[in-house]
């Protein structure tokens, strides 16, 4: 999964709102098949509007999201609630903004 433009080969995407604009996100369309188990990694939660898009796109190809894992979590940012139905693993938690 990647953002728009960067893989080579036919992509399939889902674009999805930021706080002030939208992006989009790819992957190749033989990434996922039907039924495969995935677990979603990624190195940092923050809104979690990212990582809720992909996991929409792979289950939009038939994939069953089984985990999301991170290395760090903004947990003042709130992205948890937007993967509320997938369990979430994250090693580092960071719970407020000050350094």
């Amino acid at each position: 999964v990647r953002k728009k433009g960067k893989l080579p080969a036919e992509t399939v995407s889902v674009t999805y709102d930021l706080e002030y604009g939208t992006d989009t996100m790819e992957m190749h369309v033989d990434a996922v098949t039907q039924g495969s188990r995935v677990l979603m990694v990624d190195d940092l939660l923050a809104t979690g509007g990212t990582m809720a898009a992909s996991c929409e796109m792979v289950e939009k190809a038939g994939g069953r999201i089984v985990g999301v894992e991170f290395l760090i979590e903004l947990a003042f940012l709130k992205g948890r609630e937007k993967l509320a139905k997938y369990p979430v693993r994250t090693q580092i938690v960071y719970d407020d903004e000050s350094p």
